[in-house]
């Protein structure tokens, strides 16, 4: 509504629609149910495809069309894409479907249903969250609890710096080298890409960790959307670990309904690849979100036709026996393959996605440019994300120190401290509104 007021009536409309359509379910039965499920998704996928995909999927037509020599008078549309346009339609599409299958009643009270699709903590960029969750909390009274501001103040903070001081330090690099990818070179274009694997988690992250620590104060609890996910051990693990409320409804309404790892084997690898294709072009209309869906797609399926392969050099070099240095390795190498697959996500054409790639494997020099404030911030920075998960992922218990009250209100005033020294606020939005 802040860039265009009309806007509000794509949100009242598909309120509106699945309100009813969810009340309907409820109480019809047969084809009829289907029917009204039918509508309700049509509705919100033709409204997602209008203002997300259209212009793309008419610039792609129109090129197959030229190939035959054939004129496309089809109009383009001049419009705004609505900001977390993705999240709140798949929230929704959410309910219906979960009616439909009888694990959620419908919601009677138009007020809380619309509260539902845009509680504003969630509303732009998740967690993308089921009603079985969040709608029978917004029926609860929410009383004022000074714990709740306590917690949530401490899951914001936390999350502030994430975006502030690491992801949007790291941003100023990044812009510079994947803006500019004709003048860098492969080491410039490298270290880029790794940085951008730390900035889009602590981007992205961190928003959640605000929206959930902001819902927290008011009482209400959002689930958990990231689980140290650059500690995963394979791709399949690293997609439980990331943006787990996207990657669940996946699961759950699309990967499953199309049969899952419950087919033929050549079915179950179509599966697997589909939905991350989907989960691609969900993520953007453009060539490179739906390669590095593709790609992700191809990670999981290759890990599994390999498995057996993998194992056996595995067993002959004797890595398995030791643990720790075996689980290293499967570390770095999913790192290294998610890293690779970002390059896609943040390439700004399929084009300089290539240059980028072949400049970090044939143009390696020693020259690295970084200013000093933004080594030393990305320093801090990293070493401090890097330090909490480590501990989070295998010292759960050690390091009772940092449970002592002193303790805890030193580390929670030097973040404070570092968000206003070393924080950058002209960066702009969070990555995630564009989607």
């Amino acid at each position: 509504m802040y860039f265009i007021p009309i806007y509000i009536a794509i949100l009242a409309g598909t309120i509106v629609i699945d309100y009813f359509a969810g009340i309907y379910i409820e109480k019809s039965f047969g084809n009829k149910r289907k029917l009204f499920l039918i509508v309700s998704l049509f509705a919100n996928i033709l409204v997602l495809g209008i203002f997300k995909y259209y212009n793309f999927f008419l610039e792609n037509i129109e090129v197959l069309m030229l190939s035959f020599g054939i004129n496309n008078n089809l109009p383009y549309l001049s419009i705004l894409l609505p900001v977390g346009l993705s999240f709140h339609t798949f929230q929704a599409m959410s309910y219906t479907i979960e009616v439909y299958r009888g694990n959620q009643k419908a919601e009677k009270h138009f007020g809380i249903y619309s509260l539902y699709v845009m509680f504003f903590p969630q509303l732009v960029a998740g967690p993308i969250e089921r009603p079985q969750n969040i709608l029978h909390q917004f029926h609860e009274k929410m009383n004022f609890k000074k714990e709740n501001i306590e917690k949530g103040a401490k899951i914001m903070l936390w999350g502030f710096f994430m975006k502030v001081v690491v992801a949007d330090r790291l941003a100023q690099y990044v812009n510079a080298a994947y803006g500019n990818v004709e003048f860098h070179s492969g080491t410039t274009l490298l270290i880029a890409t790794l940085f951008f694997t730390f900035q889009i988690y602590c981007d992205f992250a961190g928003y959640s960790y605000i929206a959930i620590g902001s819902a927290k104060i008011l009482g209400y609890d959002l689930m958990n959307n990231f689980k140290r996910p650059y500690f995963a051990k394979s791709i399949s693990e690293f997609w439980s670990r990331w943006h787990i409320s996207l990657s669940t409804w996946f699961r759950d309404y699309l990967y499953f309904p199309l049969g899952g790892n419950r087919v033929y084997r050549y079915r179950w690898y179509f599966n697997l690849f589909i939905v991350f294709l989907i989960s691609g072009i969900w993520h953007g209309a453009n060539w490179t979100f739906v390669i590095w869906g593709a790609l992700n797609g191809l990670y999981l399926v290759f890990s599994i036709v390999s498995q057996k392969y993998r194992d056996k050099i595995n067993s002959f070099l004797g890595l398995s026996k030791n643990k720790i240095i075996f689980e290293f390795i499967q570390i770095i190498t999913t790192l290294i393959l998610t890293s690779f697959a970002w390059i896609f996500f943040r390439a700004n054409s399929l084009s300089e996605a290539f240059i980028i790639i072949t400049k970090i494997f044939t143009n390696l020099t020693s020259d690295i440019f970084i200013r000093w404030e933004v080594f030393f911030g990305v320093f801090i920075g990293l070493t401090i994300l890097l330090f909490k998960e480590f501990r989070e992922e295998y010292f759960i218990r050690k390091f009772r120190v940092l449970n002592n009250s002193i303790v805890r209100l030193f580390i929670y005033s030097f973040l404070i401290v570092s968000i206003i020294l070393l924080g950058v606020f002209d960066s702009g939005q969070f990555i995630y509104f564009q989607f």
